[in-house]
């Protein structure tokens, strides 16, 4: 029987292509417009971004959730290659054994799934918890996991909101250094253009990273909590004795909407899972 509805994690080229072709076409854009890669290479400017950013954000938040959104930071470079399909086919394989040999059959089945989500209320069904309290408990755990992970993906919105402004600080300490010299108006001019830089630096960040990073933790977040409910109703109808090609009818509302996107992303359509 199979044991992998965790999945595998693979490279997110949306991603990384995204940053890549964002940073390129401003560079490319700054050259075509006669500039040079060094008009906006201030190290001063991004010690100021970036650290009073992240100063910011620490002061903002938490620092367990702090800790937490900063972990999440690998997600915008990774992605779990689940398929609904093949978690559909992994219920409905220990639908079909709990049917023909009983639900007390999936114990050592139970002990060997891999997604921690679908291992416990698995277990909790084969150990004979009330239907009942068995979706509350998992419903319960959705739901705190969900609120958990929207608070970590809000560290990055905090900081999307934060660095244009840091950004604005460091435009005005840069123009406060250029008054200090205003007899050389050459110098004037060259160093108003230094102090922009940080305005740059603080706005990009915010609406190419931080703000971006939030809603795609988010819309991850949203998936994961999809196939979460999706799973419970599996193993529901697992406990009611439900017929299999009733759960297959249910489960298989949660990718109906999604069915040719998430086939495009694995690169393949379900695999059928031997009992």
């Amino acid at each position: 029987m199979a044991e992998n509805s965790s999945g595998k994690t693979r490279f997110d080229f949306a991603t990384i292509g995204g940053l890549l072709l964002a940073a390129g076409g401003i560079v490319g854009g700054l050259v075509l417009e006669g500039g040079v890669i060094k008009d906006i290479t201030q190290y001063t400017a991004g010690l100021i971004v970036v650290c009073g950013t992240l100063g910011a954000v620490m002061v903002h938040t938490p620092m367990h959730t702090l800790r937490g959104g900063l972990a999440r930071f690998k997600e915008l470079l990774v992605e779990k290659n689940n398929s609904p399909a093949t978690v559909i086919e992994e219920i409905l394989a220990y639908a079909n054994k709990a049917r023909k040999t009983g639900l007390v059959s999936l114990e050592e089945d139970s002990l060997r799934v891999e997604d921690p989500f679908l291992r416990k209320a698995l277990t909790m069904a084969v150990d004979g918890c009330d239907l009942s309290e068995l979706r509350s408990m998992m419903e319960l755990q959705i739901a705190v996991e969900e609120h958990h992970a929207e608070s970590e993906a809000k560290v990055f919105e905090a900081a999307g909101g934060y660095a244009p402004t840091i950004g604005i600080i460091g435009a005005v300490l840069g123009l406060i250094q250029v008054m200090k010299h205003l007899e050389n108006i050459t110098e004037v001019g060259h160093g108003i253009a230094v102090a922009f830089v940080a305005t740059v630096y603080g706005v990009a960040l915010a609406n190419l990273l931080f703000l971006p990073a939030a809603n795609k933790i988010k819309a991850r977040i949203g998936a994961e909590t999809e196939r979460k409910e999706m799973i419970l109703e599996g193993v529901v109808g697992i406990v009611e004795g439900l017929n299999p090609k009733l759960i297959r009818s249910k489960l298989e509302a949660y990718t109906s909407a999604s069915s040719e996107g998430a086939g495009r992303r694995t690169g393949g359509g379900p695999q059928a899972v031997a009992a």
